[in-house]
């Protein structure tokens, strides 16, 4: 059973329900995310837990943890989540987090990757999944699918880009895990 963590569109979350992956519950971090729509149109149950409801990370991880728990969630995916979860949330679910990133690990960690690409001159961006760790983009790397940087290349048609590989990779991983 699978919970996601999302933070914005959910373009991801919904490469995992229109591959049909057992997910069952939906979390962010934004209230009115675009994502929790799309969890709610798939009757997906779904809840938001803004940080600024709780005393600090920690008990907003801790009730976002126990809330997946409630559903039944055995594996979690970050899909455009962009907060850091603490320990106390990966222990919870130890080795069974993962996140997906747009771009090679580990040079090219943090919120800002493609922009950080095409400023180095990068001859590629990447869909990438790891499992996640305390760390930022630094646990182990599952899966990656290079996308080529064109000559033209703006970080919109790079994002776009990088989004199909995403949608391509990530419901193949997530499947796999599934399966052990």
């Amino acid at each position: 059973m699978i919970g996601v963590l999302v933070s914005g569109e959910g373009t991801n979350l919904q490469a995992l329900l229109d591959a049909e992956l057992p997910v069952v519950a939906v979390a962010s971090n934004k209230q009115g995310a675009q994502a929790l729509a799309r969890a709610d149109r798939a009757g997906v149950p779904s809840e938001a837990f803004p940080l600024d409801v709780f005393p600090d990370r920690a008990a907003r991880d801790t009730a976002m943890a126990e809330w997946l728990e409630g559903h039944g969630v055995e594996l979690v995916v970050c899909a455009g989540y962009m907060h850091l979860l603490d320990r106390s949330f990966l222990d919870r679910f130890p080795e069974r987090v993962v996140n997906v990133h747009p771009a090679p690990l580990p040079d090219f960690p943090g919120a800002h990757p493609l922009e950080d690409l095409l400023a180095a001159g990068a001859p590629a961006a990447a869909a990438t999944v790891h499992y996640l760790d305390e760390g930022v983009d630094s646990g182990a790397v599952i899966a990656s699918e290079p996308v080529p940087i064109l000559p033209n290349d703006t970080v919109e048609s790079l994002r776009e880009r990088v989004h199909e590989a995403e949608h391509r990779l990530l419901p193949e991983v997530v499947r796999a895990l599934c399966a052990r």
